[in-house]
């Protein structure tokens, strides 16, 4: 059984951290690239809330019988999408953050602040989105249990 509670509480997390994401997406670009403080906070809160993403997609497809989906994290991607946990316009900026996260773990040394500004400017949305849509599947799914369907 989903733990919508946790679901909710990690979206919740997203949802600060993409606040604090808008904040030193805001800045000029030649700001942010001279201030270390600023591309930190914005590595850190990306990394935490493509975690956070990613860690609701496992509960997800693990609890509702998907667990050959829950492992790898472009799986999990085409998982949610597989599974209409999230929409088919969804599945590319997922394939994408997934990919990201694996370089911001395994390569971080070579993410730099420049990429790191490009995707505070384009890729705000997209999380929301994904945020926003994975709230609403867990909402869904506590209408039909509380029907007892």
């Amino acid at each position: 059984m989903i733990d919508s509670t946790r679901v909710l509480q990690r979206l919740e997390l997203v949802t600060e951290y993409l606040r604090h994401l808008r904040t030193v997406a805001a800045f000029r670009r030649e700001t942010f690239l001279a201030d270390p403080l600023a591309i930190g906070a914005a590595e850190s809160y990306l990394r935490k809330s493509l975690e956070a993403i990613f860690d609701v997609g496992r509960h997800i497809l693990a609890k509702t019988g998907h667990v050959d989906m829950a492992e790898e994290y472009k799986s999990i991607a085409r998982g949610l999408v597989r599974y209409s946990v999230v929409s088919q316009a969804n599945e590319q900026p997922l394939l994408q953050m997934a990919g990201y996260r694996n370089r911001m773990i395994h390569f971080y040394h070579e993410i730099t602040a420049e990429e790191l500004y490009d995707i505070l400017q384009s890729g705000i949305p997209d999380i929301e989105r994904l945020v926003q849509e994975l709230g609403a599947f867990v909402q869904r799914l506590q209408a039909l249990q509380s029907r007892g369907e």
